[in-house]
């Protein structure tokens, strides 16, 4: 269960909707958009960019997945490092799989967490986030933006994002950690298990034809933790 509300809560920072500062700190960027966003700014910009997008049109995007994935990948994507977060959860099998195994394994995946999750974030949007300031120096290799999400019943989460530098300069997320729990190391576990059962080939065909009932069945076989 709490894995389920992690990954509706980490689509949802993006909108539910920002306290006003945050929106406005947004502003200087779109003005400048030459410059290179930090961590920061670029959590605040997704949120700001997907909740305009999703505002007026929920009802709707309910009815039209696929409209809806389409938003989430025109936001997320562009600030999101799919090839080397999916290397991480391969773990060593992605030393094992061959180029073109690990650009399926990349897509495939990536396409099923948005489609068994995406629904979520139509649910989790009259909430709060709150994106704290960030301390310390900005390490290329990890750079972690902390932010707590406000939930509809009360409750607060803890929602980690885990940045680093790409080549071209820019910051890109590559993990979400939500009370402390990384879905890289899950997802890494669960994939571990299915490839040491059915070979790469087999999760990524399963992955491509079973989508977001794949990542259910996986959680089901581990335990449903």
């Amino acid at each position: 269960m709490l894995r389920t509300v992690a990954f509706v809560s980490a689509f949802a920072l993006a909108g539910i909707g920002l306290p006003a500062m945050a929106v406005q700190a947004t502003a200087p960027a779109a003005s400048q958009p030459a410059a290179v966003q930090t961590p920061e700014q670029v959590v605040k910009s997704i949120a700001d960019e997907l909740s305009n997008k999703l505002d007026g049109h929920r009802q709707e995007l309910k009815k039209n997945k696929e409209e809806l994935i389409k938003i989430i990948d025109g936001v997320f994507l562009p600030h999101f490092d799919i090839d080397y977060a999916s290397i991480l959860v391969l773990g060593r099998h992605a030393r094992e799989a061959t180029p073109a195994q690990r650009e399926r394994f990349a897509k495939a995946f990536y396409n099923s967490i948005t489609h068994r999750y995406a629904e979520g974030l139509l649910n989790y949007t009259r909430g709060a986030v709150k994106v704290l300031p960030f301390r310390g120096e900005l390490d290329e290799r990890r750079s972690i933006v902390r932010t707590v999400v406000k939930l509809n019943d009360g409750k607060t989460l803890s929602v980690d994002y885990a940045f680093r530098k790409a080549s071209d300069g820019s910051w890109k997320v590559y993990d979400v950690i939500i009370e402390g729990i990384s879905y890289i190391t899950n997802y890494r576990n669960q994939v571990d298990a299915e490839i040491r059962k059915e070979g790469i080939d087999g999760l990524i065909k399963r992955l491509e034809t079973q989508g977001g009932k794949a990542l259910d069945q996986m959680k089901s076989e581990d335990g449903g933790a």
